[in-house]
């Protein structure tokens, strides 16, 4: 049937529209997109905890869960020395609130990470304008 050969040319042609898409933009903003997704993420667990739609609920949180540990897993230690360690640490610390959040329906502990990754959004962005403390100084690489 053509429909179904239609339907699969278009998704694949949305991956490489995707992809190329990505291949424009700088590793500092896509930081700030992919902190940007994890806090829309744990967001929509929220609500979803808050309507006790317990599948899509994990679903956010796992993406949220999964796009933290990207991030964890582009850490330059080398270059961004203690800075790097204590954003490991952070990550860490976030990783584990949610799963604990998941687990046990409690929406603060997803409240409690969507602030730290505002707060580590915020510095991000500070950085690309020369605003952060250590400005200038790598975090992550791409």
């Amino acid at each position: 049937m053509p429909s179904a050969n239609v339907g699969e040319a278009l998704r694949q042609y949305s991956r490489v529209g995707v992809t190329s898409a990505l291949e424009d933009v700088s590793p500092h903003r896509l930081v700030q997109m992919l902190l940007d997704g994890a806090i829309a993420r744990v967001v929509a667990g929220q609500g979803y905890m808050m309507r006790q739609d317990t599948a899509r609920k994990g679903e956010s949180i796992s993406l949220a869960i999964a796009i933290i540990e990207g991030l964890r897993g582009c850490l330059d230690f080398e270059g961004g020395g203690e800075i790097a360690a204590n954003l490991e640490a952070l990550y860490d610390y976030m990783v584990r609130r949610l799963f604990d959040a998941n687990c046990n329906d409690d929406p603060q502990l997803l409240e409690e990470v969507r602030g730290l990754l505002k707060e580590i959004k915020e510095a991000w962005e500070g950085i690309r304008d020369g605003t952060a403390p250590g400005a200038g100084q790598p975090l992550e690489r791409p």
